[in-house]
Order: C-alpha cells, then sequence, then structure tokens
C-alpha cells in the first residue's frame, strides 16, 4: 500500500498542475473586437445591473441579429456566474438589410452593443464576484469566419443598496445602444396583414403617414428576404408589400417582427390576420429567383450538388461500396486489419457457423458505428452545424484519447501485460476469449480510424447524401459500411480459405509483437497532427498521457490478475482521460496547422484570393487538405510535388492554393459544401472566367495533374504568364 499512496501523490499534483488561463473583459479576434460591458463597479443583493455584449467590427464585415436573414447565426453568450447571480437574455438592437450578391442577412456593421440585465439575489454572498462568459459569434463578408472568445468581468457583491459608481464611458456605449432597442408595440398602433397569392400585404396604422418603413420577420422562412419591400403611404400610416419565402406552405397565424420607421423609431409588432382596405395591391411579379451561393457562403442544397448531383441513389451506393473496399488499403485501417487477421487465424479451427458469425459480427459492429455516426452528422446538421467526413480528427480531444487508446493497446500487444485487450475491445485475444465482442468492437475500431481518409469514390458519394433526405443517407452510408466489411466477411464464408492460412503456433507471440509497430507507427502519425494544429504544450501533456498508461500497464503486467493492481491501472486511465479532456482547452494555442503551404509557391486560400486570381485572368488549382488525412500526404508527395507537376503548373501560371482544414474552419467547410464534397482531399482547377471549378479525382498522380493542365486554355495561360514575367 505504501506504493500505492506513492503512486498517488505523484499523479494528484500531475492532474492538478494544469495552468488555468486567465480570463480578459475584452478579446481581438479575425475582424471583430468584443468586449464584456459591466456598468456597475459594485452588485448590490436584492438588485439589478446593467450589462451588455459589445463588438466593434472591421469596416465592411458585419455580425448578426436573432433572426440571421438567408445567412449566418446570432452571437450567443454561455455564462459562469456565483451562486446568487444570473443574467438575462441578450437583447437585440434594430438591425440592418445587408445584401450580399443575391441574398439578404439581416445584421450590424461597425459596432453594436447587445444588452442584458444581471439579477443579484437577496441571497447572494456578499465578496468577489468573477463573471465569466464564454461568446462565439460569425463575423461575415464574402466569407465567414466562427469566433469565439471567455471574457471576464471581476466585480464585488455588497450588502448595501444604493446606486453603485458606473464609468461615463460605459454608461454612454450602454445608452447608446440602449436606446436603439425595439420598443413594445404601442396601442394606439393597429397592425393587419393580408395573405396574397405570392405577397403578405402588411398594413400598420400609426397615426401619421409613413414615408419609410422596413418589416424584419421575427422568423425564417416566411419572407423572401432580399425581394424589395414596397412602401405605399396612407394618412394615418403604412403599407408594405412584401414577397413571400417560395418555401412557405401555410401562412402564420400572426406575422411577427420588428418594424423600423424614420426618425430611429423601431417597435416590435404582431399583425394579425385582415383586409386591407384602400390600397390596391401591386400585381403579382415573379418570384424572386432562388439565391445562388457567394463566395465563402455554404450554397443552398439545390446548389450543393456541383459534381455531385446528377448522382443517382444506386450510383451513389455503387460508389460508397467501392470506396469502403478501398478503405481496407488505406494506411489507417491497416493495423486494424492486421488484429482482425490475427483473430481469424488463432479461430482457425472453429465450425464455419461461427467463424461466418464472426464475420456478420463484425459486420454489424461496422454498420453500428456508421449508423451511429450519420446520426450524430445529420442531427448537428439539423441543429445548423456544418460539419464535415473525418471531422471528428479536428477535435483535440479525440485525437487525445484516440492516441491514448492505441498506445495502451501497443503496450499489450508488445507484451508489457495481458488483459486480452478487454479496455480497448478489440483484437484477437478478446475474440477468443469474450466470443462475439471482440468481433464487434473490432468494427468499431475499424470505422473509427478509418474516417480521417475518404477513400476514392468515396468524396463525391458523401456529398450526394448529406444533402439528401435522412432515408437516403443511412441507405448510402450503409453500402459504405457493407464495402468496408466486405473481404473479412468473404473470408469467413469460405472456409477453405482460411486452410491457406499458416497453424497457430509460437510463431504468433512474434506475431502479435510485431503488430504493436504499426500500432506505434498510428501514434505517432496522431501525436504529430495533434502538436501540429494545437502546439507543444498539447504535445507534451499527451506524452505524459503516455507515460501515466505505461505505469498503468506495468502494474498490470508486474501484478497479473490482483485486484488491486487492476483498481490502481484503472484510476490512472482515468487520470489520462481527463488530461486529454481537459489539456487541449487548458494549453492548446492559436497556431494554425501547417501542411506545407508556403512550400513551393503554395497561398493560403480564401474565397477572395481565388476571385482575385480570376479577376487577373489566372488559372487557380486548390488542394483541400488536412495534416491528419494520410490520403492528402500521399498525393502531395506521389503527385503534387514532382519536379514535372510543379513544372507544369509554372508553364500554365497557375495559382497554387491550400485550404488547410486541419482544424475546423468553417470557410472551408463551407467551400467543400458548395463544391459537393464534405471530406478531403479534394482538388479542384478553377479555369479563367469559370466560375464552376474541375474537380479532379481523391487520388492522384503526376499523369491526372497535367492532363487536367492541359485542358486549361493555352492562350490564356501563355498570356497571363508573359504578363508575370514581365513583372
Amino acid at each position: 500500500m505504501r506504493l500505492f499512496r506513492l503512486i498517488l501523490a505523484f499523479l494528484v499534483p500531475l492532474a492538478a498542475g494544469l495552468p488555468a488561463l486567465a480570463a480578459s473583459s475584452s478579446a481581438d479576434a479575425p475582424h471583430v473586437h468584443v468586449q464584456l460591458v459591466v456598468l456597475p463597479q459594485e452588485l448590490s443583493r436584492g438588485g439589478t445591473a446593467d450589462a451588455g455584449l459589445y463588438f466593434k467590427i472591421e469596416l465592411g464585415w458585419h455580425v448578426y441579429w436573432k433572426n440571421a436573414g438567408d445567412a449566418g447565426q446570432p452571437p450567443r453568450i454561455h455564462w459562469t456566474l456565483p451562486d446568487g447571480i444570473t443574467a438575462g437574455e441578450l437583447e437585440f438592437p434594430a438591425p440592418k438589410r445587408l445584401p450580399l450578391g443575391p441574398l439578404m442577412d439581416f445584421g450590424y456593421e461597425n459596432e453594436v452593443l447587445f444588452p442584458l440585465t444581471l439579477n443579484v439575489a437577496q441571497s447572494a454572498k456578499p465578496g468577489p464576484a468573477p463573471l465569466h462568459a464564454k461568446v462565439d459569434w460569425l463575423v461575415c463578408q464574402a466569407t465567414c469566419i466562427p469566433g469565439k472568445a471567455e471574457l471576464q468581468v471581476d466585480r464585488s457583491i455588497v450588502a448595501r443598496a444604493g446606486k453603485a459608481a458606473v464609468p461615463a464611458p460605459d454608461a454612454a456605449l450602454y445608452n447608446r445602444f440602449v436606446a436603439r432597442l425595439p420598443k413594445p408595440q404601442p396601442h394606439s398602433f393597429n397592425a393587419i396583414f393580408q395573405p396574397e397569392k405570392s405577397d403578405f400585404r402588411l398594413a400598420v396604422e400609426t397615426g401619421r403617414e409613413e414615408t419609410s418603413a422596413v418589416f424584419f420577420p421575427a422568423e425564417q422562412g416566411v419572407l423572401d428576404n432580399p425581394a424589395a419591400q414596397r412602401l405605399t403611404p396612407t394618412p394615418t400610416g403604412f403599407v408594405l408589400d412584401l414577397r413571400k419565402d417560395a418555401g412557405l406552405t401555410a401562412n402564420p397565424a400572426e406575422l411577427k417582427g420588428v418594424l423600423e420607421l424614420a426618425g430611429d423609431r423601431a417597435y416590435e409588432i404582431a399583425a394579425l390576420p385582415g383586409l386591407v382596405k384602400g390600397v390596391p395591391a401591386l400585381a403579382d411579379e415573379p418570384a424572386s429567383s432562388a439565391p445562388t451561393s457567394a463566395a465563402g457562403i455554404a450554397a443552398p442544397a439545390a446548389g450543393r450538388a456541383a459534381g455531385a448531383a446528377d448522382l443517382g441513389l444506386l450510383s451513389a451506393a455503387g460508389l460508397a461500396f467501392l470506396g469502403g473496399l478501398l478503405l481496407n488499403l488505406m494506411p489507417c485501417v491497416f493495423p486494424v486489419l492486421f488484429l482482425k487477421g490475427l483473430s481469424l487465424v488463432q479461430s482457425g479451427n472453429e465450425e464455419r457457423h461461427k467463424l461466418r458469425a464472426h464475420g456478420f459480427v463484425y459486420t454489424l459492429g461496422i454498420l453500428a458505428s456508421f449508423w451511429a455516426l450519420v446520426g450524430v452528422l445529420l442531427g448537428l446538421r439539423a441543429a445548423g452545424a456544418s460539419l464535415g467526413w473525418g471531422f471528428q480528427f479536428q477535435s483535440p480531444v479525440f485525437l487525445s484519447l484516440m492516441a491514448g487508446l492505441l498506445f495502451f493497446l501497443g503496450l499489450s500487444l508488445a507484451g508489457q501485460f495481458e488483459i486480452g485487450l478487454t479496455l480497448t475491445g478489440t483484437g484477437g485475444s478478446l475474440a477468443a476469449k469474450q466470443g462475439y465482442t471482440g468481433s464487434f468492437f473490432t468494427g468499431v475500431l475499424a470505422v473509427i480510424v478509418a474516417t480521417p481518409c475518404t477513400a476514392p469514390l468515396m468524396g463525391a458519394a458523401v456529398g450526394y447524401v448529406l444533402a439528401q433526405p435522412a432515408a437516403v443517407t443511412f441507405a448510402v452510408f450503409t453500402a459504405l459500411a457493407l464495402g468496408l466489411a466486405a473481404p473479412y466477411v468473404a473470408l469467413t464464408l469460405q472456409p477453405a480459405w482460411t486452410r491457406l492460412l499458416p497453424k497457430p503456433g509460437a510463431w504468433m507471440d512474434v506475431l502479435k509483437q510485431a503488430i504493436s509497430v504499426p500500432i506505434f507507427a498510428t501514434v505517432i502519425w496522431l501525436a504529430w497532427v495533434l502538436a501540429q494544429a494545437y502546439g507543444a504544450s498539447v504535445l507534451a501533456a499527451l506524452l505524459g498521457s503516455f507515460l501515466l498508461l505505461a505505469i498503468a500497464g506495468w502494474f498490470l503486467g508486474r501484478w497479473p490478475a490482483q485486484r488491486w493492481a487492476t483498481v490502481v491501472a484503472v484510476a490512472i486511465v482515468a487520470v489520462v482521460i481527463a488530461v486529454s479532456a481537459l489539456a487541449p482547452g487548458k494549453l492548446g494555442t492559436a497556431a494554425q496547422a501547417s501542411v506545407g503551404t508556403e512550400k513551393q509557391g503554395w497561398e493560403p486560400w480564401s474565397a477572395e484570393t481565388v476571385a482575385r486570381y480570376q479577376s487577373q485572368g489566372r488559372p487557380v488549382f486548390v488542394d483541400f487538405t488536412a495534416s491528419w488525412c494520410l490520403s492528402c500526404q500521399v498525393n502531395e508527395r506521389v503527385a503534387l510535388s514532382q519536379t514535372q507537376v510543379q513544372k507544369a503548373f509554372a508553364d500554365a501560371n497557375v495559382a497554387l492554393l491550400r485550404a488547410d482544414w486541419t482544424r475546423h474552419d468553417e470557410a472551408i467547410t463551407q467551400a467543400l459544401t458548395a463544391l459537393g464534397r464534405d471530406g478531403v482531399p479534394a482538388y479542384a482547377l478553377y479555369a479563367p472566367g469559370q466560375s464552376s471549378p474541375q474537380m479532379l479525382p481523391e487520388v492522384l498522380t503526376p499523369g491526372i495533374v497535367t492532363d487536367a493542365l492541359a485542358t486549361l486554355p493555352r492562350s490564356t495561360a501563355q498570356a497571363s504568364a508573359k504578363v508575370s514575367n514581365l513583372k
């Protein structure tokens, strides 16, 4: 027990030693400065305090109202407050109409403050009161960039009542934006709306003739946001003709929203159905065309299929099945197949029906994993998230836990301890000792490690199904799962093939230890991805976790089958899980991952850069990649970095852009979606003057790239090359 206490004394300081990051009341992020404003310097028990979330926005950019319009999302705030203090909801000042190509957003430019109220209970304990908030937002121009910050304002709770001091600048800022909050609908206002075939007629009586009025709907999907709002003044108010949204199937019971009138007057209104008299209706006009995608803005579902929409369900399912077959050859899946092959050798003497049952249970594990994964994707898509294939490898927590899992698995395979791989639920030993459980969870692990590589023929299929109804999505992902499981199932259905395998013997221990080599190689790759994206501090935490796992394995190997040793190992593993979950948030840096963006003339991708080069008449080649995508790294080495390919790029004067998706980037996600892709690798070649690019296959050879470049207009390429050479 003395040794046990020593181990605990070693672990507790390590777990508690992760440094906390001090939060500030303001933060600078791309294109915005955000600040948490709390007016009173002291908070009185039983009272309230005025506060707000302030944004200073770079010229040309904007943030969003509570109904963002055709695209976007409003700022959100999540509080961590002392007991006795609660925060009200953010209030939204009257917005502006912000046209963006054929789209219309509702939001704010230059600056905005979202007021809110802090309530202090009488039971609140006097003393220091840190007011901590996690804030996230979306700031957009032609592209959209998600941002987040942790802000904190320190105040004190006092028992005495009274008016606390308020800094004059904060008070002036707060009061300026509170005055812009829409007022409740006055009792003197009478608001009705009359549904027409393709319009709503909104009539409001304000008591005087109105020469200016703009209506912002409270809900999405009611109005065609970009359509003009036609005003007809009346002696006591006005009538607005508003175009219905093309997808609206039933008229609302109330037409709710914010009404902005001349003189900076803004009101919240709720118009009831009625008959608008005295003002003739405007002749119906053709409904506005559906918005097309703008640079950096996610295209609607109909536009997402650039290259994928023409796929039928059977074609997509066939491509998905072939992609699943090819996933078995990917380096990410190779170690798992080694394990499954070992379990098959060990079970070679079992009856045929048992071998087949193991194959079907392995398939069930793969199917269940894919169904769970697509369920998560569809759920997040329904909630407004935009994610792609392999998105979990953009999570530092997932990367840390996956690396730790495989490291612990490798220690067992290398012979440090023997637990039948129970903790990982994978491997041949488990399949032999615990029946079908091992086969099921080997299928689960195969799916987990397969997703960072989008196999050839998979990209178009995945892009197709994520734009389709849920039933279609599940059907195609099922085909993908069956393709991944097919080789092993075929082997179990033909037991004669297992006779070609060597008979079990002492060589199997050597083989098992040899299998740890590709497992450890995978661990090195995961650690490299984590360090590339999140910095050396997170890598150091991961290496510390490896040390703890090695200690846990030593306990299991030194005192096998001892309950107390198992308890110690489980406790250490729990600490590793905690470190993996907490370290990325505490220690992660803002440094962006690098996958060779600045090498050999590559520039970072942005929609503006693509547009700039196209305006110069230059072709553009975009490499959508990520450091965790092994297929991407292979393509770069065997094709993109080859001398003949680089020469072909230079001869055609192609601008080379690299979109690094190692860490989640909403602009890249939306660009992939608009191209009909939901994962990497993806390669787009833009010819001068063409908005739709040529998409190259997911597996590249030098010949594929040079053949694509040969299709570019030679006269344009040569002319732009001459201009470039003269500079």
